[in-house]
């Protein structure tokens, strides 16, 4: 169980890790610098129909790739919560 609990911690602690560099890269960045794609989900979007379409598309990967990201992590920490309760 430890094995596993480790593990899981471990993930979930990179994935934190990952998150806060990207936060602190984004926080770094000059206001004159040219926008990120993915660097605000709230930003308004532009009036151009093919860069809307973009950014929904990009938005929507986004979303899928934090959201298998979620579920890997929440599996790990069903699979150590199982081997502790068997063991």
């Amino acid at each position: 169980m430890a094995d596993a609990t480790t593990a899981a911690r471990a993930r979930i602690d990179r994935a934190l890790a990952e998150l806060e560099r990207k936060i602190l890269e984004l926080k770094a960045r000059p206001a004159s610098a040219p926008a990120i794609a993915d660097d605000d989900l709230f930003a308004p979007r532009s009036s151009e129909k093919g860069a809307d379409a973009q950014r929904v598309a990009e938005l929507e990967a986004a979303g899928r790739e934090a959201s298998e990201a979620l579920g890997r992590a929440a599996q790990a920490v069903r699979e150590a919560l199982a081997e502790s309760e068997a063991g």
